[in-house]
């Protein structure tokens, strides 16, 4: 099965589970026959064949040359497809796995040409795999042994977006300072698919994503000479205002008139329409 094909599947198969805690007395109030029902609708788990495939993946890491990453990609595929008819027993153990799978040492392709495709194929799938990955790709994202590889710390920071877990979004908003501006992109592109999300989560992100909007705008215009800054402008901006407008539901192209935006908007209901 093509890598490819895992990107084809995030937007069919992201998969959230309800907590005990809000279920169980749902349960109780329909009587035991019902309780008896829903247990028989429950998804099976701890299912052999999900060990099976995971096994066997495991068995192919050794290879550092990444010979058998296609192979490993195709069962990483297998088990996305799964992933929403698991039990919780079972997501843990495939985001457990493909945690391992980013931690497995390959030979560059070239000198300082990471051989990533296997952690990148695992970090796009756990993007789906919301919120039980969200620990998984926080810990990645920050973990050192990545810090060259600033393509994969990018792409585990979009799937952390891609979860659309609310919590994640604190990590996200932190990342919009970190001096790599292609990772500031990244956490502005991730903060972006928040938008069906609570108004305050929208507008904690929003706030401080047009923080770091007209700072890096200003750093801009008042150096003119600053290549640097005009470089790193040009990096965010974009992916920043687009971010902006989906979680506001407004559109506007100029910094300035974002900011004017928000002083007029900040306390009002963005979920009505005018």
């Amino acid at each position: 099965m093509k890598t490819r094909s895992l990107v084809l599947h995030l937007a069919c198969f992201a998969c959230t589970l309800a907590p005990a805690s809000m279920a169980a007395p749902a349960l109780d109030a329909l009587g035991p026959s019902a309780v008896q029902g829903a247990a028989q609708d429950a998804p099976a788990d701890k299912r052999p064949e999900i060990a099976a495939k995971i096994d066997k993946a495991k068995g192919m890491w050794g290879d550092k040359k990444g010979g058998k990453d296609s192979e490993i990609i195709g069962i990483i595929d297998e088990l996305l497809v799964e992933y929403p008819k698991c039990g919780p027993k079972d997501k843990a153990s495939i985001v457990g796995f493909l945690g391992k799978s980013i931690e497995q040492k390959r030979d560059e392709v070239s000198e300082g040409v990471p051989n990533n495709k296997l952690s990148m194929a695992a970090a796009v799938a756990m993007g789906a795999m919301g919120p039980e990955s969200t620990k998984t790709l926080e810990g990645w994202i920050d973990d050192k042994r990545l810090k060259k590889d600033v393509a994969l710390v990018g792409r585990l920071i979009l799937s952390l977006g891609k979860t659309k877990d609310p919590s994640a979004t604190r990590k996200l908003v932190k990342l919009l300072e970190h001096p790599e501006a292609s990772l500031v992109s990244a956490a502005a592109q991730a903060l972006g698919e928040f938008k069906e999300a609570d108004l305050k989560v929208r507008k904690e992100g929003f706030e401080s994503m047009l923080k770091v909007l007209m700072s890096s705008f200003n750093n801009k215009e008042g150096n003119p000479n600053d290549l640097i800054a005009k470089e790193r402008y040009d990096i965010i901006g974009s992916p920043i205002i687009t971010s902006l407008k989906a979680l506001s539901g407004h559109d506007e192209r100029d910094p300035a008139a974002w900011q004017s935006w928000w002083n007029n908007n900040k306390n009002k209901d963005w979920n009505k329409k005018d």
